[in-house]
Order: structure tokens, then sequence, then C-alpha cells
């Protein structure tokens, strides 16, 4: 540990903060420092809470669930929501919004930027479902659709029965993409059979695994929510698919052999995000601790990785191992986190969370320290 980050536990520790000591980190599960600013997470990633990061106006800029965002090559933050009339938001990093569009994509989802030989583009998912205006969820027709960087339609992949892949009554809604390094196209069906679906750059369709109905439990998938590229081992890119109601990740070849599954008790986790060597994950819900909440209250956070280690919970308690075994992390009483949908990591190493049913607010900002 370096001598700065002694020195900012113990003045923190003067000024009256409230310690949690575990075997693995001993550090705080949520405190304040001497300037009241509320300090998430645990060892050395520890943020300062920015909860009023974004500049917006509700009227001009209409806000239902944020729910992902990317930072572009030009270091803009890039969201998807699913107001019906305001699809796509672009922050800069200080949180102004710099430019809104899209009334196309009620149940906006899932949003991966894809550079393609220095221009960029949008892998945006509607999962089908959205709120109407008597305040009840609606189902549509779920769809994947490729667009330039200020909406410009490039091409749309639709339901996969339209090609026989899907059988008759089979719902599609996709929740997420994932971009290949040869720019095939990976869609995770998480609100429909929780198949993973393959296509080529063009959107032809390649092959497809998982579900929630398989017998094989390597490949059985339950809520398939996320799915992302692992480029952190070198020369072995992999698929990681979010299985959230099996709190886990699971990695596959690129053409879809089931390597391992990583477990992380009480948290079911959105998508995986990789910066460096390590992974973040929003955690959208978690069981709440006997006697502190209830499922009737906001749950989740967020958590990061190192290597298949978990390090830090913002806005839960820290975690915990006994021998290698990881055990269930619980958001703090305070709930600094609702709902945690997706992070976003700048180049600072800072994260932006998107929550979800957090009463229409924009993302929260976690400041590095």
């Amino acid at each position: 540990m370096s001598e700065s980050r002694r020195s900012f536990i113990k003045k923190t520790t003067l000024a009256g903060a409230a310690l949690a000591v575990t075997p693995n980190f001993g550090f705080h599960m949520m405190k304040k420092s001497t300037k009241d600013d509320i300090i998430l997470g645990h060892g050395d990633y520890q943020y300062k809470l920015v909860r009023e990061w974004g500049q917006m106006s509700s009227i001009e800029t209409p806000l239902l669930n944020c729910h992902e965002m990317q930072m572009d090559s030009k270091g803009r933050l890039v969201m998807i929501g699913d107001h019906p009339q305001n699809n796509i938001i672009i922050f800069d990093k200080s949180g102004n919004v710099l430019d809104s569009w899209g009334t196309a994509y009620p149940g906006g989802h899932g949003l991966t930027i894809s550079d393609e030989g220095g221009e960029e583009f949008l892998f945006l998912a509607d999962s089908g479902w959205f709120l109407n205006k008597v305040g009840k969820w609606t189902k549509h027709n779920g769809r994947i659709t490729k667009t330039t960087m200020d909406g410009r339609v490039v091409f749309d992949i639709g339901h996969p029965q339209t090609i026989g892949v899907y059988k008759p009554g089979e719902s599609f809604c996709p929740t997420e993409t994932a971009i290949g390094p040869n720019g095939d196209i990976y869609v995770a069906d998480g609100y429909g059979m929780s198949r993973i679906i393959q296509y080529d750059a063009n959107g032809r369709y390649i092959r497809h695994w998982g579900g929630h109905d398989n017998p094989d439990k390597n490949y059985l998938i339950k809520s398939a929510h996320g799915v992302a590229i692992d480029y952190r081992e070198k020369g072995n890119p992999m698929v990681v698919v979010t299985s959230r109601s099996q709190a886990c990740f699971k990695w596959f070849t690129l053409d879809g052999k089931y390597i391992k599954t990583l477990h992380l008790p009480n948290m079911q986790v959105c998508r995986p995000v990789f910066d460096d060597k390590n992974l973040y994950a929003g955690v959208c819900w978690s069981q709440p601790e006997v006697g502190k909440t209830n499922w009737t209250q906001p749950t989740g956070f967020v958590t990061i990785l190192e290597g298949d280690t978990v390090v830090s919970n913002p806005g839960a308690t820290a975690p915990l191992y006994v021998g290698r075994e990881l055990q269930k992390s619980y958001q703090l009483t305070d709930r600094p986190i609702s709902h945690g949908h997706d992070v976003c990591v700048d180049n600072d190493k800072n994260l932006y969370v998107c929550q979800w049913r957090a009463d229409k607010t924009p993302p929260l900002k976690l400041e590095r320290i």
C-alpha cells in the first residue's frame, strides 16, 4: 500500500469514518471525507460519489431509465435510455448534454460502439419492452440496429424466426451486442430465449448457443443480459456472457465453445465491461441483508474485479473471501446506487453508472481518488 493511501485512510478515520474490516482488505464500506464527500469502494478502487454530475433539463432532454453508456474516440459519453421521446443522450465528461436524438427505440437497452477502420458506429439493442403513456410495460418487436454516430440507420437485425433460427412463438427481446475482432456481431437475447446469436459483420446468421432451457449446465444461460469480448489474454479473445439470474459470467470461444464460469454470489450482474486488466459490472439486483432492507427498496451497486477476483464493491459491503470462495456482498443501507445497470470507464479511470428505476435521474459519476 502506498504512503498516500495510508495517509488518506488515517485522515478519514480521524474524521469519524465508520470502518468495516475484512480479512482481505481492511477498508471501509462507505465513509465521508473531511469535506463531507461520500467515498465508495475498497482497497485501491475508491471513488467520490458525484450525484449531480448530469447537467440536463427534464423538459429539453426527457429521461426515463438510463441503461448503457460507452465513451467514443472523442471522449464523449454516449448513453441509451428508454424514454419514447429520447433514446440517445450524449454527454461530455463534465456532464453537459451535447446532443440527444432518437424516438425509434422505445425499448432502448443496449449500446455498443464499434470502430471500423477509424469510423465509429453504434449497435443499438431495443429489448422490445417500453413503458406506455399510462405507465404499463408493453411488449413490441425487439431488434438490433447498426447506425452512424448521429443515428443514420445502416441495417437492422430483426426477429430470428424470419430466417428459421427461432421457432414460431419463441420470443426475441435482445438486450446487448458485442463486436468480435473480425466484425462478427454477438447478440444477447436477454429478455427472450437467453441465447447468444452470432452474425457476421453484414448481419448474416452464423450460429447460436445457450438458452434458458438448455439441458447442459455449461450452456444454460438464464437472463443473457450482457455480452462482451474479453481481450485481456493476449492472442485469445473470448466471448463473455452474463447469466444474470444465475449471478455469474460465462466465458466461451469466439465460435461458442464453453470455457469457464465465474460465480458472483448475490450479484445479479449486467454487462461485463473491460478496462486494462479489470472487469467492471453494474449489479442491478442483490438480495437484501437480513434486517437491513427489503425487496420493495432499490438494490444494486457496482463490482470491480482484477482477473477473476472481486477487489471492490462501490455502493456495497467489502468483498470477502473465505479460502478461495467469495461470500455474499450487500448493498449499503444508505443505498447510494440504485439498480446499477451499466458502468462506463473514462481515460482517467472515473466511473459513470447508469441506473435503472432511479426516479428518472441521469448517471452518477464515481470520481477515482
